[in-house]
C-alpha cells in the first residue's frame, strides 16, 4: 500500500474505501500526468489575455482538448456565432507557468462545458507548484501529512 493508504489506514475507512481512494489517486496521477503533456487550446479573453472564470474565490483558466470542446462551450454561452481566438498550450505550462503568474490563487479547467467528462485541476499541491498551492500554510509538513492532498 502506498504512503497516502498507508496513512488512512488509522482513519476509519474500511478496506474497501481505501481501495477505491487508492485507486482513485491513481486514476487521477494518470490523467494528471496525460494533461501535463498534452496540447490544449485555451481562448483568450479581453486584451489577448488567457480566458478564466472564477469561482467561489478561486480563478480557473479555461482550456479545451479540441475545437469541439471549445465550440460546445462557445454553443454553452450562446456565443457560436462569434470568432474564438486560442493558443495551444501544454498543459504543464498551463500548471507551472500561467497558474503561479495569476498572482490569485487559480486552477485549470478543462473542458468545462462537458459535465462530468470535464476535469478541474485546483490549485494544490501535487498540481501546481508549491507557491501557488492554497492547501500549504507555513507549516507545509502537517498539511500536506496530515491528509489534506
Amino acid at each position: 500500500m502506498s504512503e497516502n493508504g498507508d496513512r488512512m489506514a488509522g482513519s476509519g475507512f474500511a478496506p474497501a474505501q481505501l481501495a477505491e481512494v487508492e485507486a482513485r489517486r491513481r486514476e487521477f496521477a494518470e490523467l494528471l500526468g496525460e494533461f501535463r503533456r498534452t496540447p490544449v487550446l485555451v481562448p483568450l479573453g479581453d486584451e489577448q489575455a488567457l480566458l478564466t472564470a472564477d469561482f467561489n474565490g478561486i480563478r480557473f483558466i479555461l482550456a479545451f482538448s479540441d475545437e469541439q470542446a471549445l465550440a460546445r462551450y462557445a454553443a454553452a454561452r450562446g456565443e457560436s456565432a462569434r470568432e474564438w481566438t486560442y493558443q495551444r498550450v501544454l498543459g504543464a505550462r498551463l500548471l507551472d507557468v500561467a497558474v503561479p503568474a495569476a498572482g490569485v490563487p487559480c486552477g485549470v479547467a478543462l473542458d468545462c462545458a462537458d459535465g462530468s467528462d470535464g476535469t478541474v485541476f485546483p490549485p494544490v499541491a501535487g498540481i501546481v507548484p508549491d507557491g501557488a498551492a492554497v492547501d500549504l500554510d507555513d507549516d507545509e509538513d502537517e498539511v500536506r501529512h496530515g491528509g489534506a492532498v
